[in-house]
Protein backbone atom coordinates (compact mmCIF):
# COMPACT_ATOMS: atom_id res chain seq x y z
CA UNK A 1 0.00 0.00 0.00
CA UNK A 2 1.03 3.27 -1.02
CA UNK A 3 2.39 5.43 1.58
CA UNK A 4 0.98 9.22 2.43
CA UNK A 5 3.82 11.66 1.24
CA UNK A 6 3.82 14.74 4.09
CA UNK A 7 5.82 17.94 3.88
CA UNK A 8 8.10 19.58 6.20
CA UNK A 9 9.00 23.52 5.97
CA UNK A 10 12.25 24.45 5.63
CA UNK A 11 13.31 28.01 7.62
CA UNK A 12 16.93 29.14 8.64
CA UNK A 13 18.16 32.54 9.42
CA UNK A 14 20.78 34.16 8.38
CA UNK A 15 22.33 35.28 11.87
CA UNK A 16 24.99 37.53 9.93
CA UNK A 17 26.71 34.37 8.25
CA UNK A 18 28.90 35.66 4.99
CA UNK A 19 30.34 31.89 4.69
CA UNK A 20 28.42 28.11 5.41
CA UNK A 21 28.85 24.83 4.65
CA UNK A 22 25.97 23.08 3.55
CA UNK A 23 25.22 19.52 3.62
CA UNK A 24 21.90 18.28 2.76
CA UNK A 25 21.09 14.17 2.62
CA UNK A 26 17.52 13.33 1.42
CA UNK A 27 17.84 9.80 2.13
CA UNK A 28 16.42 8.84 -1.22
CA UNK A 29 14.79 11.43 -2.52
CA UNK A 30 15.19 13.70 -5.14
CA UNK A 31 16.42 17.09 -4.47
CA UNK A 32 16.54 20.74 -6.56
CA UNK A 33 18.40 23.44 -5.11
CA UNK A 34 18.86 27.05 -6.36
CA UNK A 35 19.01 30.32 -4.75
CA UNK A 36 16.88 32.38 -2.04
CA UNK A 37 14.90 35.31 -4.22
CA UNK A 38 12.71 35.93 -1.89
CA UNK A 39 14.96 38.84 -0.11
CA UNK A 40 14.62 37.99 3.55
CA UNK A 41 17.34 37.39 5.96
CA UNK A 42 17.63 33.72 5.45
CA UNK A 43 20.05 31.22 5.31
CA UNK A 44 18.10 28.69 3.60
CA UNK A 45 14.12 27.44 3.14
CA UNK A 46 12.43 24.95 1.43
CA UNK A 47 9.84 22.41 1.31
CA UNK A 48 10.69 18.84 2.39
CA UNK A 49 8.88 15.68 1.49
CA UNK A 50 8.90 12.57 3.74
CA UNK A 51 6.79 9.60 3.51
CA UNK A 52 4.07 8.76 7.11
CA UNK A 53 5.53 6.79 9.40
CA UNK A 54 8.75 8.11 8.86
CA UNK A 55 10.30 10.69 11.10
CA UNK A 56 10.16 14.64 9.35
CA UNK A 57 13.63 15.58 8.32
CA UNK A 58 16.20 16.70 10.68
CA UNK A 59 18.24 19.99 10.57
CA UNK A 60 20.95 21.44 12.39
CA UNK A 61 22.46 25.32 12.18
CA UNK A 62 25.99 26.17 14.41
CA UNK A 63 26.90 29.77 13.42
CA UNK A 64 30.07 31.23 14.56
CA UNK A 65 30.86 34.58 13.92
CA UNK A 66 30.33 34.88 10.12
CA UNK A 67 30.21 31.55 9.66
CA UNK A 68 27.54 29.04 9.58
CA UNK A 69 27.14 25.05 8.92
CA UNK A 70 23.55 23.39 8.17
CA UNK A 71 22.89 20.00 8.30
CA UNK A 72 19.89 18.56 6.37
CA UNK A 73 18.62 15.23 6.49
CA UNK A 74 16.04 12.60 6.08
CA UNK A 75 14.57 11.11 9.38
CA UNK A 76 15.08 7.69 10.41
CA UNK A 77 12.56 4.98 9.82
CA UNK A 78 14.80 2.87 6.88
CA UNK A 79 13.95 3.07 3.38
CA UNK A 80 11.00 5.41 2.94
CA UNK A 81 9.44 3.02 -0.13
CA UNK A 82 10.22 -0.09 -2.01
CA UNK A 83 12.07 0.35 -5.22
CA UNK A 84 13.01 -1.51 -7.89
CA UNK A 85 16.57 -1.90 -9.81
CA UNK A 86 15.46 -0.46 -12.80
CA UNK A 87 13.12 2.28 -11.26
CA UNK A 88 16.77 4.02 -9.42
CA UNK A 89 16.91 7.15 -11.17
CA UNK A 90 13.80 8.77 -9.65
CA UNK A 91 12.80 9.13 -5.66
CA UNK A 92 9.95 8.75 -3.75
CA UNK A 93 10.17 12.38 -2.64
CA UNK A 94 11.21 15.90 -3.21
CA UNK A 95 13.23 18.09 -1.97
CA UNK A 96 13.23 22.10 -2.99
CA UNK A 97 15.90 23.92 -0.90
CA UNK A 98 16.59 27.33 -1.64
CA UNK A 99 20.32 28.99 -0.39
CA UNK A 100 20.72 32.63 0.22
CA UNK A 101 22.93 34.00 -3.03
CA UNK A 102 25.00 36.57 -0.95
CA UNK A 103 26.64 33.71 1.21
CA UNK A 104 29.99 31.88 -0.08
CA UNK A 105 29.15 28.00 0.32
CA UNK A 106 30.06 24.94 0.32
CA UNK A 107 27.76 22.60 -0.81
CA UNK A 108 27.65 18.87 -0.20
CA UNK A 109 24.46 16.88 -1.68
CA UNK A 110 23.42 13.77 -1.61
CA UNK A 111 20.57 11.17 -2.41
CA UNK A 112 20.94 7.36 -2.23
CA UNK A 113 19.34 6.67 -5.28
CA UNK A 114 17.15 10.14 -7.01
CA UNK A 115 17.98 13.02 -8.60
CA UNK A 116 20.31 16.01 -7.77
CA UNK A 117 20.06 19.47 -9.49
CA UNK A 118 22.12 22.39 -8.55
CA UNK A 119 21.17 25.12 -10.47
CA UNK A 120 23.78 27.47 -8.79
CA UNK A 121 23.50 30.58 -11.04
CA UNK A 122 23.38 33.90 -9.65
CA UNK A 123 25.41 32.03 -6.36
CA UNK A 124 28.71 31.92 -4.51
CA UNK A 125 30.37 28.67 -3.96
CA UNK A 126 33.34 27.58 -3.74
CA UNK A 127 32.99 23.71 -2.97
CA UNK A 128 30.57 21.42 -4.77
CA UNK A 129 30.01 18.00 -3.57
CA UNK A 130 26.98 15.87 -5.65
CA UNK A 131 26.43 12.35 -5.29
CA UNK A 132 23.70 9.96 -6.03
CA UNK A 133 23.73 6.04 -5.54
CA UNK A 134 21.83 5.33 -9.11
CA UNK A 135 19.94 9.12 -10.15
CA UNK A 136 20.63 11.65 -12.49
CA UNK A 137 22.82 14.57 -11.58
CA UNK A 138 22.34 18.49 -13.18
CA UNK A 139 24.88 21.08 -12.26
CA UNK A 140 24.80 24.27 -13.02
CA UNK A 141 27.96 26.35 -11.97
CA UNK A 142 27.76 30.15 -11.18
CA UNK A 143 29.30 32.71 -13.65
CA UNK A 144 32.19 34.62 -12.50
CA UNK A 145 33.50 32.09 -9.62
CA UNK A 146 37.21 31.48 -8.68
CA UNK A 147 39.39 28.30 -7.40
CA UNK A 148 36.16 26.30 -7.68
CA UNK A 149 36.57 22.14 -6.76
CA UNK A 150 33.63 20.13 -7.69
CA UNK A 151 32.76 16.28 -7.96
CA UNK A 152 29.48 15.17 -9.23
CA UNK A 153 29.30 11.62 -9.00
CA UNK A 154 26.00 8.68 -9.65
CA UNK A 155 25.98 4.61 -9.94
CA UNK A 156 24.11 4.84 -12.60
CA UNK A 157 22.48 7.88 -14.03
CA UNK A 158 23.25 10.58 -16.82
CA UNK A 159 25.92 13.59 -15.55
CA UNK A 160 25.73 17.29 -16.77
CA UNK A 161 28.04 20.16 -15.45
CA UNK A 162 27.69 23.42 -16.51
CA UNK A 163 31.13 25.82 -15.98
CA UNK A 164 29.89 29.13 -15.46
CA UNK A 165 31.72 32.22 -18.00
CA UNK A 166 33.93 34.51 -16.52
CA UNK A 167 35.21 31.36 -14.59
CA UNK A 168 38.80 32.51 -12.78
CA UNK A 169 41.69 31.02 -10.96
CA UNK A 170 42.76 26.96 -10.90
CA UNK A 171 39.22 25.21 -11.09
CA UNK A 172 38.68 21.40 -10.56
CA UNK A 173 36.03 19.51 -11.69
CA UNK A 174 35.46 15.78 -11.53
CA UNK A 175 31.81 14.09 -12.90
CA UNK A 176 31.46 10.17 -13.20
CA UNK A 177 29.38 7.63 -13.81
CA UNK A 178 29.05 4.35 -13.15
CA UNK A 179 26.97 3.40 -16.56
CA UNK A 180 25.51 7.15 -17.83
CA UNK A 181 26.63 9.47 -19.87
CA UNK A 182 29.14 12.54 -18.78
CA UNK A 183 29.00 16.20 -20.32
CA UNK A 184 31.07 19.10 -19.22
CA UNK A 185 30.58 21.94 -20.92
CA UNK A 186 33.52 24.67 -20.97
CA UNK A 187 32.34 28.44 -22.09
CA UNK A 188 35.00 29.95 -24.05
CA UNK A 189 38.15 31.79 -22.82
CA UNK A 190 38.91 29.16 -20.16
CA UNK A 191 41.83 27.17 -20.59
CA UNK A 192 41.45 23.03 -19.81
CA UNK A 193 42.62 19.58 -19.24
CA UNK A 194 40.79 17.10 -20.11
CA UNK A 195 40.96 13.52 -19.05
CA UNK A 196 38.35 11.70 -20.38
CA UNK A 197 37.23 7.52 -20.14
CA UNK A 198 34.40 5.51 -21.08
CA UNK A 199 32.55 4.38 -23.64
CA UNK A 200 33.31 6.84 -26.10
CA UNK A 201 34.86 10.31 -25.99
CA UNK A 202 33.96 13.03 -27.47
CA UNK A 203 36.05 16.14 -27.06
CA UNK A 204 35.33 19.58 -28.98
CA UNK A 205 38.77 19.85 -31.57
CA UNK A 206 39.98 23.41 -29.57
CA UNK A 207 41.41 20.76 -27.21
CA UNK A 208 44.44 19.25 -28.41
CA UNK A 209 44.95 15.12 -27.60
CA UNK A 210 47.98 14.91 -25.90
CA UNK A 211 47.60 10.96 -24.95
CA UNK A 212 45.16 7.96 -25.09
CA UNK A 213 42.68 9.60 -22.97
CA UNK A 214 44.09 13.19 -22.24
CA UNK A 215 42.46 16.17 -24.09
CA UNK A 216 44.09 19.98 -23.39
CA UNK A 217 44.03 23.45 -24.65
CA UNK A 218 47.26 24.88 -26.34
CA UNK A 219 48.08 27.71 -23.91
CA UNK A 220 46.97 25.78 -20.37
CA UNK A 221 50.61 25.56 -18.95
CA UNK A 222 50.49 29.45 -18.80
CA UNK A 223 46.81 30.25 -18.50
CA UNK A 224 45.49 32.07 -15.47
CA UNK A 225 42.16 30.75 -15.73
CA UNK A 226 41.62 27.33 -16.04
CA UNK A 227 39.87 24.09 -15.47
CA UNK A 228 41.34 20.62 -14.63
CA UNK A 229 38.82 18.24 -15.95
CA UNK A 230 38.06 14.39 -14.73
CA UNK A 231 35.56 12.84 -17.17
CA UNK A 232 34.25 8.96 -16.28
CA UNK A 233 32.09 6.58 -16.77
CA UNK A 234 31.92 2.50 -16.90
CA UNK A 235 29.49 2.37 -19.59
CA UNK A 236 28.47 5.26 -21.18
CA UNK A 237 30.06 8.33 -23.24
CA UNK A 238 31.79 11.12 -21.93
CA UNK A 239 31.87 14.60 -23.49
CA UNK A 240 33.39 17.94 -23.00
CA UNK A 241 31.93 20.64 -25.15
Amino acid sequence: MAKNVLTHNLSEPLNGATTAKIDINTGSGNLTVDKLTSGEPLLASGILQYVENQEPPTRTLNSSKSHATLTVMMGDSGRPWFRLPWAACNGATEWQIHLNPTVSADITARSGGGNVKLNLAGMAVTRVLADSGGGNLNVVLPDHATDLDVTAKTGAGNVTVEIGNGTSGSNIVNAESGAGNVVVSVPGGIAAKIHATGGKAIVDPRFIKIDASTYQSPDYKAAANKVEITVKSGLGNVSVD
